[in-house]
């Protein structure tokens, strides 16, 4: 059984997840339930998840996902199913999820460069972002410009071996350098592409290119 100030809130949550995707602040749940602080609502959020009704996303600003509904609520929404979805229908992915994704290094929209490594992470919100492992790199370079990718933009790159025609791919060059570049295959030799009329294509034969990843999304600060 729930405390009262418990099932408000886990429906509560619920509702506003059901109606905008997003996770209510803990300052719109304390207003929502006349709470005097913060720390009640903490609390509160601490006993819904010991008891298995509310999970806290890792890695990801003020996203919470609520895993069960009470019986009573349950109940309540076979008979207005317009309110927020039962405990068998999979509720919304908050809008505001962040995830944080390995930055590694800088590379080349232009020239080749050495591919770099580091354990710096870039928050990226989940949106931008399909299935699969994902890390990103900065941009250094003009070279991709028709294509909207700038200098000191950050590509948010899928992890794959595989590319098709047409697809904007990391090739790392004979194990050492790391390009971002369309990918063809042209006879028996992949072809990449810059999107930049004042820079040629680069010509390689299959052994010396390995793709490292798709584009997925594009970051830019201003």
């Amino acid at each position: 059984m729930l405390t009262r100030k418990q099932h408000e809130l886990i429906c509560f949550i619920a509702d506003r997840l059901a109606e905008t995707g997003v996770s209510p602040s803990f300052e719109e749940m304390k207003d929502a339930l006349e709470l005097k602080s913060k720390s009640g609502v903490h609390r509160l959020i601490s006993a819904l998840e010991e008891r298995g009704f509310l999970r806290r996303l890792p890695n990801r600003a003020r996203a919470l996902e609520v895993l069960k509904m009470p019986e009573v609520k349950a109940a309540a929404k076979k008979a207005a199913p317009t309110v927020a979805p039962s405990v068998s229908a999979p509720l919304p992915t908050p809008a505001n999820d962040v995830i944080e994704i390995p930055l590694h290094g800088r590379i080349a929209a232009g020239v080749p460069i050495e591919a770099m490594e580091g354990a710096t992470m870039l928050p990226v919100p989940a949106a931008l972002l399909g299935s699969g492992e994902h890390y990103a790199l900065e941009v250094s370079g003009d070279s991709m410009v028709e294509a909207g990718i700038l200098d000191g933009d950050y590509a948010l790159i899928r992890r794959q071996e595989v590319a098709r025609d047409g697809e904007i791919v990391v090739a790392l060059i004979d194990d050492s350098e790391a390009t971002l570049k369309f990918f063809r295959h042209e006879g028996g030799m992949v072809r990449l592409d810059p999107a930049n009329r004042s820079y040629d294509p680069q010509r390689y034969r299959p052994d010396q290119v390995r793709v490292q990843g798709r584009l997925a999304g594009l970051l830019r600060r201003y």
